[in-house]
């Protein structure tokens, strides 16, 4: 359920104090802050409790500085993405931890052009923020306005189905949706009983504690479980803000970004609209790259991270780029990661009645095992012992496979992956590097 209680008040006394925030839609409204070189910015959010309490703090300090704001409700990151650039807006804010438990919250910052703003601007924003400047505070007569809009998933949905030609339909196709109690909650069910698909809906009841709750695109069980019990020709599964999506075929088959990537990518080729070849990271498996080389479609890796994968695909003007844990970004429709538009381009390759076994499992993936370990200190990795334990393993490993320590972007966790056709070799491999993290901790 949708808690206003918090803005309303705020909408209440900035629409009394502005008479030229009416309730015609946007367009009209912006043109006329435009005229008085006044920014806008657009927020949105998922259904984390805390959003609730993060976004009038948000709006408290953009409207202190003079811009007029639009808040969404619970909409999917990329939602935010289209309708920031769509409404001119100065910028958009995502307040979403993703895939990450309900306590964990942050933000998602995006440019006018639907772009995560880059690292060297986010860190510049942290600087401001550190240094309590206040300097940008405007005027009290020239406050910014605040207002509301209701319609944010109608016209996310709205820009998703003009990709597609008039005459697609799901009509015949049974699916299982998991949203993960997420910001998709409202659109993904709406939209695919629009185009006519009967849909057994998970983790659509959200109370702002139970976002990934064993639920979502990070617990792909529920939709194997649920695809077998109903029989359903396909799984669907989303995370918190509905950036990432994770399937599951009509045998319970879990189908992970990689194998997702694939079946784009020769889709793709053949109707030409592949563009360069395809962006992976340094988590994607071997067996896509290889796969990929044998098809003759250019494979290249950029740092683990979806804004990684788009800053490298904008430079080399490819369109097609992700991630094994679901971020997959179509650079011909979006600018970030879209669970849901994702969805759509593959449920219409198999609108002709073909099984979504068929459609994908086009590779067979080498060996990986990822393991986290929770720190308190992710540092940690930098110690001597560490680098020591990590160059040992790697000379075991002898090019027989690969290792991969990093630090998690959003959590207190060290990973580990390792990658090999020799299964104990990697398990001997990330023993080693495990024993020195925990030797320090």
């Amino acid at each position: 359920m949708e808690l206003t209680v918090l803005e309303a008040p705020l909408i209440k006394e900035t629409l009394q104090a502005k008479s030229s925030l009416s309730s015609a839609w946007p367009q009209q409204l912006i043109l006329k802050i435009k005229k008085k070189n006044k920014q806008i910015a657009i927020i949105a959010k998922d259904t984390r409790l805390s959003g609730y309490t993060l976004e009038p703090a948000l709006v408290s300090g953009l409207v202190s500085g003079g811009m007029h704001v639009f808040t969404l409700g619970p909409l999917p990151t990329n939602g935010l993405a289209m309708l920031t650039k769509l409404m001119k807006s100065n910028m958009g804010i995502m307040i979403t931890a993703s895939h990450n438990p309900f306590y964990d919250n942050g933000l998602k910052l995006f440019g006018p052009d639907g772009m995560k703003l880059s690292d060297a601007i986010e860190k510049k924003i942290e600087k401001l923020i550190d240094a309590k400047n206040t300097k940008q505070l405007t005027d009290p007569r020239l406050l910014g306005r605040v207002k509301r809009l209701e319609d944010g998933n109608e016209r996310y949905i709205k820009i998703l189905r003009k990709n597609f030609p008039s005459n697609f339909n799901l009509k015949g196709t049974k699916i299982v949706l998991d949203c993960g109690n997420g910001a998709s909650y409202i659109a993904a069910p709406k939209l695919l009983k629009k185009l006519g698909a009967k849909v057994v809906s998970i983790g659509v009841k959200p109370n702002g504690f139970n976002i990934n709750e064993k639920c979502g695109s990070t617990y792909p069980t529920k939709i194997q479980l649920a695809v077998k019990k109903n029989r359903a020709h396909i799984g669907i599964s989303f995370d918190g803000d509905a950036d990432r999506i994770i399937m599951c075929d009509e045998k319970g088959k879990i189908i992970d970004g990689d194998q997702i990537i694939a079946m784009l990518a020769i889709r793709w080729k053949l109707k030409k609209i592949l563009r360069g070849g395809v962006v992976g990271t340094l988590m994607s498996n071997y067996g896509l790259e290889i796969f990929l080389k044998n098809k003759k479609i250019k494979f290249l890796r950029s740092k683990v991270g979806d804004r990684y994968v788009k800053e490298k695909m904008k430079k080399l003007n490819y369109n097609l780029g992700g991630e094994q844990s679901g971020h997959i970004i179509l650079g011909k429709f979006a600018t970030t990661g879209d669970g849901l538009m994702v969805a759509l381009e593959v449920l219409f390759s198999l609108r002709k009645g073909k099984k979504s076994s068929e459609l994908f499992n086009n590779f067979k993936p080498v060996t990986q095992i990822l393991e986290n370990l929770h720190v308190k200190d992710k540092n940690i990795i930098d110690s001597n012992i560490c680098i020591t334990a990590i160059k040992k393993a790697n000379k075991i490993m002898n090019n027989n496979g690969r290792l991969l320590i990093r630090k998690s972007g959003t959590e207190p966790k060290i990973r580990i992956m390792g990658e090999s056709h020799n299964k104990n070799l990697i398990t001997k491999c990330i023993k080693i590097i495990k024993k020195s993290i925990k030797s320090e901790i």
